[in-house]
């Protein structure tokens, strides 16, 4: 099991501000209370992952239940984060949903082939937005079942 039903966190991985905070707010909106942790690069999201860094001697025992990434990002990229997560034993397992505006075909297959489980264009309108962050929210965190640690 991926920790209980009360500590189940969402790992947001998102650089730009509007974005990051659009997120939260849809999450929060729908009253998806989960624990939010937001890595700004793909530095600060492996840091966190692997208990390293800013990170160092955090509970990794403790995942989150789903990553939230975006693929353009400093340091890191997306997809580099993404081939990272799916190269560690203790994560290989671990969700992970791309959220883009990217339209590039590439980024879709690049994703895909290092192992995302999802991949979503985020909407530019902010109640698209919003009701594609709830309808994530319900599924990963209420629906999915997640696999055994």
């Amino acid at each position: 099991m991926n920790g209980d039903a009360n500590h189940r966190v969402i790992l947001l991985v998102e650089d730009n501000p509007d974005d990051e905070a659009l997120a939260i707010r849809a999450l929060k909106r729908h009253h998806i209370g989960n624990d939010i942790v937001v890595a700004q690069d793909g530095v600060e999201a492996l840091d966190y992952l692997f208990g390293t860094g800013t990170y160092a001697g955090r509970d990794t025992s403790l995942k989150p239940t789903v990553v939230l990434l975006d693929l353009k990002l400093p340091r890191i990229d997306g997809i580099e984060v993404l081939r990272r997560i799916r190269e560690n034993e203790s994560t290989k397992l671990l969700p992970v949903v791309v959220l883009t505006t990217s339209n590039e075909e590439r980024d879709l297959l690049d994703s895909y082939s290092s192992g995302c489980n999802s991949y979503i264009r985020k909407p530019v309108d902010f109640l698209q937005f919003s009701e594609a962050i709830r309808q994530l929210g319900m599924y990963w965190l209420l629906m999915n079942e997640p696999p055994p640690t």
